[in-house]
């Protein structure tokens, strides 16, 4: 475990791995408490598995954008630490399975060597910043997203205002009014626009898939581009204080902006800003390094299958907006493809392309700058990795989470039936291997990280119970989805409930209906005009649980006899603290904040101190068995608890000295005076602590 100390060049990521290296000694000889190392581990990227002793490991790739060495790095890791399978997430990761945990600080240290992390890829954080697949390439853009979501990922990253929040945070940044980065689901969505020659965005606010989908709102109509990152400064800031942190299927931001409205919840934002070092941040888009195509004489090739190559070439290419280049879009089964071929890949584009891949939202790969006399010799090369199957973003091309493969929350299998509903498009209806209009994703459970809500056709994972008391695999049927674009979308209605197993039959009638019916209108339109009513009707009878067969008892996928089996889930589960770790938390804060003080990073040292600060506060509540949720609650708390009683004297309210990290500027000398603040305040309570704990003791 010791080579990487000097193997690593960046001080900040060998301080962090080394870090993860001593936690995961002390969590293996019992002294850190198992929930307190989750959240460690969480914003470190390493996720529990279904399967006990090993972990899932979300590797962070900002916008999707992979560079042929990252891919080779990521492949090597793979091979050395996990199986050699690459899954693509619908948020433009890489995960890869079953490694061990007392190997992720190596691994992380293998992955840094080409500028990849692993920080805040999973737990109550900034989680990737992800864009529109095609952003720097896309004919209807009015300029490249790509700088700006590098700039927001990397403000972010690391900064002391989102580690500890009470729900994870999604931002995502659409290149065109098209909203292919599906800003309305989005805690904040940022869609391009140009007012009077400046650049700014578009601001969503507020959405979010789950169990209780939720439109965003619309913030701003333009903002621009110097302002965005003041502007999710302070949104982090309000949501970090009042967001809840008791209740994990409470704790997004949409509900504290449904509960509060979203006036007052601007209005926190705006108040907020004193406290902000920098009201503007300007991104220089031009000091942005974009990746360049090679030139190269295009090779000559043979196609053996002429029709394919058509076929292929109709679903598969992608418009550049670039003079003399194209896009290759490449469907990948499930998200899920192998080294082998993702070095074979990452060679590909470095020698004729712009060494560089995409990862999409739909699960699959673009690969940008192509010139159009090298798409013949594209498509044989792709040809041998088995990358050349028609219907890329198609109806054909099924997004799916990795359900009860391996998530802990998996209901029934969604890559099981993923696979099949394909089989039975490509068979059935091979029409919809160019049609574009019908989107169907699938979830393993209602927490949608195959986003089925949002689809024109969806599918969660459920199970049924029969009159016999049996339980059996089951698929909750969604329709009328959609992505109208500029921020707005539709949600689906959930429509029946079937055994999985008549997934495929639900399907059928679906698009019979749609077929025989619609007359030209797009899968949306005609659900406004049927209702889902109509489709209850259409659907209801596969239903019937009565008539089950020992076929209905297996789920898609596997032949083993379905069992339920839902775990602890780890997407960012609350995390449940002890006393004494929250005050030996408070002093590592302090630390944290002399740290950033001696660096001038003034407005980093304020915050860690303010987090100190609750910190304490939290752990006497916790003490006296009191309830805590929120920030602004603590705080509240603390004072009615403490304060006013005369516990304690603070010479103030507990508010009036917390509060001032919004009532100040983040100069050196505040800074100083609330470090100091926080360090007294901390031996204060600790001391009335330990003073409470002797009578305690005295009286037993």
């Amino acid at each position: 475990m010791q080579t990487f100390r000097t193997e690593i060049e960046n001080p900040v990521v060998e301080k962090e791995i080394l870090e993860l290296s001593k936690k995961i000694e002390l969590f293996n000889t019992g002294k850190i408490d198992e929930e307190k190392f989750r959240s460690l581990r969480l914003a470190r990227g390493i996720y529990g598995q279904r399967q006990e002793g090993v972990q899932m490991i979300r590797i962070k790739l900002p916008y999707g954008k992979v560079k042929s060495n990252q891919l080779r790095r990521i492949s090597d890791v793979s091979d050395e630490y996990s199986r050699g399978r690459l899954h693509i997430t619908t948020r433009q990761d890489i995960q890869i399975h079953y490694v061990d945990l007392n190997r992720t600080p190596e691994l992380w240290s293998e992955l840094d060597k080409d500028d990849i992390t692993l920080r805040e890829a999973c737990g109550n954080t900034v989680r990737n910043v992800t864009a529109s697949e095609l952003a720097g390439i896309d004919v209807n853009e009015p300029f490249d997203v790509s700088p700006y979501a590098d700039a927001l990922f990397r403000f972010f990253l690391r900064n002391p205002i989102c580690q500890e929040m009470g729900r994870k945070f999604k931002v995502s940044f659409s290149s065109s009014d098209e909203d292919t980065g599906l800003s309305y689901m989005h805690d904040l969505g940022f869609i391009a626009k140009v007012e009077n020659g400046v650049r700014g965005f578009k601001v969503m606010i507020g959405g979010g898939l789950g169990s209780q989908p939720r439109h965003a709102d619309a913030l701003y109509s333009f903002l621009p581009s110097d302002k965005i990152i003041p502007l999710m400064e302070g949104v982090v800031r309000v949501f970090d204080r009042y967001g809840e942190r008791k209740s994990r299927a409470k704790a997004r931001m949409k509900f504290l902006i449904k509960d509060i409205g979203l006036d007052a919840f601007k209005e926190l934002v705006e108040a907020e800003q004193k406290a902000i070092e920098f009201k503007t941040v300007a991104i220089d888009a031009d000091a942005y390094v974009a990746s360049k195509p090679v030139s190269v004489e295009a090779p000559q090739v043979e196609i053996k299958d002429q029709g394919a190559f058509e076929l292929w070439k109709v679903t598969n290419l992608i418009p550049q907006k670039q003079e003399g280049y194209v896009a290759i879009g490449i469907k990948v089964l499930l998200g899920d493809f192998y080294t082998d071929k993702a070095r074979l890949l990452a060679d590909l584009v470095e020698k004729y392309a712009a060494g560089e891949i995409r990862l999409s939202l739909r699960q699959n790969i673009v690969i940008p700058f192509v010139k159009e006399d090298l798409v013949p010799f594209f498509y044989t090369e792709l040809e041998k990795l088995g990358f050349t199957e028609a219907g890329y973003n198609k109806a054909v091309d099924i997004t799916a989470c990795p359900g009860t493969d391996t998530c802990n929350l998996g209901i029934a299998s969604s890559t099981g039936i993923a696979d099949e509903l394909e089989r039975v498009i490509k068979a059935e209806y091979p029409q919809y291997l160019k049609n574009d209009d019908v989107v169907i994703k699938i979830s393993g459970c209602m927490n949608a990280c195959g986003q089925h809500n949002m689809a024109n056709i969806g599918f969660q994972g459920m199970s049924v119970r029969t009159p016999d008391k049996l339980v059996a695999p089951a698929l909750q049927v969604l329709l009328g989805g959609g992505n109208l674009g500029d921020g707005n979308g539709l949600f689906a209605d959930k429509v029946v409930k079937v055994p999985s197993r008549r997934g495929p039959e639900a399907l059928r009638r679906i698009l019979n209906d749609y077929e025989a019916n619609a007359e030209g209108k797009s899968f949306v339109e005609y659900y406004k005009v049927t209702g889902d009513r109509y489709f209850y009707d259409l659907l209801n009878d596969l239903q019937d649980v009565s008539n089950l067969t020992q076929e209905d008892f297996i789920d898609w996928g596997t032949e083993e006899k379905y069992e339920k089996e839902i775990g602890i889930g780890e997407c960012a589960g609350v995390v449940i603290d002890l006393i004494a770790t929250l005050f030996l938390e408070s002093e590592e804060k302090i630390e944290n904040a002399q740290n950033s003080f001696n660096d001038k990073v003034y407005s980093s040292a304020i915050y860690h101190a303010y987090s100190s600060l609750v910190n304490s506060a939290k752990a006497m509540l916790l003490a006296e068995n009191k309830s805590t949720n929120t920030h602004a609650g603590i705080v509240s708390q603390f004072d009615e608890l403490f304060v006013a009683s005369g516990k304690l004297n603070l010479g103030t309210s507990f508010s009036e000295l917390i509060y001032q990290i919004n009532k100040n500027a983040p100069t050196e000398a505040f800074a100083a005076e609330y470090i100091n603040s926080a360090n007294q305040f901390l031996e204060k309570v600790r001391a009335f602590r330990e003073a409470d704990t002797k009578l305690e003791n005295k009286a037993v």
